[in-house]
């Protein structure tokens, strides 16, 4: 029996999840379209930081598009799971 590869991510659906601060990136740079996910404020559930509100943006990674182009989509959601959920579909589409 093989020995699984360990990945230094965190995996989601097979996909790498990467927490930079308040900044979190689903999906790999070696891909065309990557999903960034800014937390723009929290609240405290039951002494918790949670993610209140939470910007959504799914970016081209191809280098000779202009920054401007680069954002695909944008959206901004209530709470991590909803925008990882919109996000998630997004990129699923745009990698078909």
């Amino acid at each position: 029996m093989a020995a699984k590869k360990k990945s230094e991510f965190l995996m989601y659906k097979d996909k790498p999840l990467v927490r930079k601060g308040n900044t979190i990136y689903y999906g790999s740079l070696g891909d065309d379209f990557v999903l960034m996910l800014q937390i723009l404020s929290t609240k405290d559930v039951d002494g918790v930081e949670m993610p209140d509100r939470v910007s959504v943006q799914l970016i081209n990674t191809d280098p000779n598009v202009r920054p401007h182009d680069r954002i695909a989509h944008k959206t901004e959601k209530k709470g991590l799971y909803a925008a990882l959920d919109i996000g998630r579909i997004w990129l699923e589409r745009a990698l078909a």
